[in-house]
């Protein structure tokens, strides 16, 4: 009989934020996928749990899923972490899932701290319905194109930025949605300097074009004007 796969999340900030079922879980399996090694080492040692870590990222995870399947095979039981929220959002994840999905084994998906659901709760836009794209594309260019196409969807949108961007990011949604349109930055979720920023898109672009230091990273939430009086 093999093992079974568990998709582990962990906190993405606030340690307390872990379930005593994760917890109990990491205790008991066999091996660990983890992101970052590192980084893992510390949430673990924290809880005083030790297991063995095999590294599962973006560029490795090709050739680790086999060998992760095959550990799962001979009757292992294997967790999934990553950094930070939950495994396959916007992080390694999806392509074992997927294998051990198709070869039947046995996957269990533990609930948990999501940045996506944190900041979409918290930012005071519509909640039932929305649209998740993760990281957008870099370039600005191709970045408006993307958004261009979620325009009229009636949905709150979604995604991920950085802090060295996030100014210019703003500028985009402006464009793309109109100055008016509403929209929340989610920052340091969990964190001692959580907060999360309010308003239309011009209000939030003055506010923080006029901070000196933008540290941590975003969870950028839009509704368009646009669907607001739909």
């Amino acid at each position: 009989m093999s093992g079974i796969l568990y998709i582990v999340p962990t906190p993405i900030g606030n340690l307390e934020d872990i379930t005593l079922r994760a917890l109990r879980i990491l205790k008991d399996c066999d091996l660990i996928a983890c992101e970052d090694t590192r980084q893992s080492l510390k949430l673990l040692s924290y809880f005083e749990i030790s297991k063995p870590l095999i590294s599962f990222y973006s560029y490795n995870q090709q050739y680790r899923v086999g060998q992760i399947i095959d550990k799962l095979f001979d009757g292992k039981n294997v967790v999934l972490i990553s950094d930070a929220g939950t495994p396959g959002i916007s992080d390694p994840g999806y392509i074992l899932i997927k294998e051990a999905v198709e070869k039947g084994i046995k996957t269990e998906v533990l609930p948990g701290a999501s940045a996506v659901i944190t900041a979409l709760v918290g930012s005071g836009l519509p909640t039932d319905g929305f649209v998740f794209c993760g990281f957008l594309k870099r370039k600005p260019g191709k970045m408006k194109k993307e958004l261009s196409e979620l325009i009229g969807l009636g949905k709150t949108i979604v995604f991920y930025e950085s802090p060295h961007r996030i100014l210019k990011t703003v500028e985009i949604c402006s464009e793309v949605f109109g100055e008016e349109s509403k929209i929340c930055l989610a920052r340091e979720l969990t964190k001692k300097f959580e907060e999360f920023i309010r308003g239309t898109i011009k209000e939030v672009f003055t506010d923080i074009k006029n901070r000196k230091n933008l540290f941590g990273e975003f969870v950028v939430l839009i509704y368009s004007k646009e669907d607001t009086e739909k």
